[in-house]
């Protein structure tokens, strides 16, 4: 496929593992490239619609942990409380400088009372203002990494983001690519985006839903099942105000039962994050039991424990995502992407099991229409 010329001008709010392993990722393969065997592992395409991972450009980045603001691209991605899997010891040397964000409702009380090495330390400075920047920068995608929770600070970038014309990659579960009256803004203002909740390369809600499909295709009825999740980022300790998890479980449990056709009641299934353990770090480990029914009455019985880096999981999704938008953009499409959303998202406007949305997106990336 042809190579595009233009670059994809990348802005990123909230420069913490998920960022820095997004961007450990674009310097990853774009000096591996296609010389190297393991050049695609982690994404759709090298290519995709004729960009490839080094067209993405970063020019405009926002946090508020003074470890990270007024600092470089470069020095923010490894600083404290950073503590994801080493990729690539580098990152592309972007001029960037991360810019003081709004902290809103961003930083949960609760994150004092721990040791500043695992926690966050917010910046005294102004916030600057962001969608001035976005308009300076010429920014045409913002990544959205908010922590968990993060009502208010979620809508102030998807807010910012209408007002410049910029397309918004929901990557955190506050529901507005989702939701309808979001949604309904960005079409009018002739914007995509996509959302809600990212998906991981291979993650819990990604294995669970496929062992949960399984059980339905083979005619095995789900009686109950969980997930149980624990980690050691400040993605883990942040969720420990167990206030800011509503949209979170909404959005993972959706995912699971949204392959079963609903014929499994809701208070027979527990999904969501269930401690902090401080020395696993960026290391997810997942529990997932399943208890079904099968011929005859006989009970079927599933446990499975998974193990990952929870930042890197999930980088190259984000690089797809950005591409696909990028692809949207130039076709003239407005508002939520659905096929992506539903292929790359926990919680999409539309979901649809993982083969069928797999499908429309590569016809996307061909040049298809959304449908």
């Amino acid at each position: 496929m042809k190579r595009h010329q233009t670059k994809i001008r990348l802005a990123i709010a909230g420069v913490g593992n998920c960022a820095s392993s997004l961007l450990q990722g674009i310097y990853h393969y774009s000096q591996n490239g296609v010389q190297h065997k393991d050049y695609t592992l982690g994404l759709m395409h090298y290519s995709l619609g004729g960009y490839i991972p080094s067209d993405i450009e970063v020019v405009a980045a926002f946090d508020i942990d003074t470890r990270k603001v007024g600092r470089t691209l470069a020095e923010a991605a490894f600083a404290k409380p950073n503590c994801t899997e080493v990729i690539a010891s580098q990152i592309v040397d972007y001029p960037t400088e991360v810019k003081m964000g709004p902290i809103l409702d961003g930083v949960s009380e609760h994150m004092h009372e721990y040791p500043e090495d695992c926690t966050f330390r917010p910046s005294t400075a102004a916030p600057v203002d962001v969608a001035q920047i976005l308009r300076d920068e010429g920014v045409e995608i913002l990544v959205n990494y908010m922590p968990v929770g993060s009502t208010q600070a979620a809508q102030f970038y998807a807010q910012a983001c209408l007002a410049t014309e910029v397309s918004f990659i929901n990557c955190m579960p506050v529901f507005i690519v989702s939701d309808n009256d979001w949604a309904h803004r960005f079409t009018k203002a002739g914007i995509p985006v996509v959302g809600d909740d990212i998906k991981s390369q291979l993650g819990s809600t990604i294995l669970h839903r496929a062992l949960a499909k399984l059980f339905h295709d083979r005619g095995v009825r789900i009686n109950r099942t969980y997930q149980l999740n624990t980690g050691g980022n400040t993605d883990f300790l942040n969720m420990r105000n167990y206030t800011r998890l509503k949209q979170k479980k909404i959005s993972k449990t959706e995912a699971v039962i949204s392959q079963l056709n609903g014929y499994i009641k809701e208070d027979q299934v527990h999904i969501g994050p269930s401690d902090y353990v401080p020395w696993q770090k960026d290391n997810k480990v997942s529990y997932i039991r399943i208890e079904g029914t099968g011929f005859g009455g006989a009970p079927v019985e599933v446990e499975v424990r998974l193990s990952v880096e929870d930042s890197p999981n999930s980088a190259g999704v984000v690089i797809d995502a950005i591409r696909c938008c990028k692809l949207a953009r130039d076709r003239g499409i407005a508002g939520p992407l659905t096929s992506v959303a539903a292929y790359m998202m926990k919680h999409p406007p539309v979901q649809m099991d993982d083969e069928r949305a797999r499908q429309q997106v590569e016809e996307f990336i061909g040049g298809e229409r959304e449908r």
